[in-house]
């Protein structure tokens, strides 16, 4: 796939604000490992290959395991992750597919139970963030920060 758009070059000052929205994202509070489950799950959703690839290989180098990364399509169906995870994973999809269903209040009195409302903030933003990142990168065909495997 060829890259549509530098959309980074196109709009520099509303890129600059986007990005200085991501970085306060990272440095919000919510644990990395988190935020990066996050990221790879609404990416995953959004069909934004760049986005998983990046988020994919960030996680492994702050220490996520392989096993992890594969079944977090699956999360509903693993044990591996914690009640906190699986909390902000159900939180994600539900923000990420709002139109289908809005955030149904169970779903919002169930995730209260495993982050405070100032975390759940955060994780909204967060959130809105990546599929910020996936709604710019999608459609502009981002390049993917390594070179692509052939196909077979």
């Amino acid at each position: 796939m060829k890259q549509r758009m530098q959309f980074f070059a196109k709009a520099p000052e509303i890129m600059k604000a986007v990005s200085a929205l991501n970085k306060a994202v990272d440095e919000c509070g919510l644990e990395v490992s988190l935020l990066h489950l996050i990221k790879l799950r609404a990416s995953q959703i959004n069909g934004c290959s760049f986005c998983v690839e990046m988020h994919s290989r960030e996680a492994r180098r702050d220490g996520e395991t392989e096993q992890r990364l594969y079944l977090i399509a699956a999360w509903k169906e693993s044990p591996l992750f914690s009640e906190r995870e699986r909390a902000a994973l159900a939180w994600t999809e539900a923000v990420t597919l709002i139109a289908k269903n809005g955030v149904p209040d169970q779903l919002y009195i169930r995730t209260l139970e495993h982050l405070s409302e100032e975390e759940l903030v955060k994780l909204s933003v967060a959130v809105g963030m990546i599929n910020t990142w996936n709604r710019l990168c999608i459609p502009f065909h981002a390049i993917h920060p390594m070179p692509a495997a052939k196909a077979a």
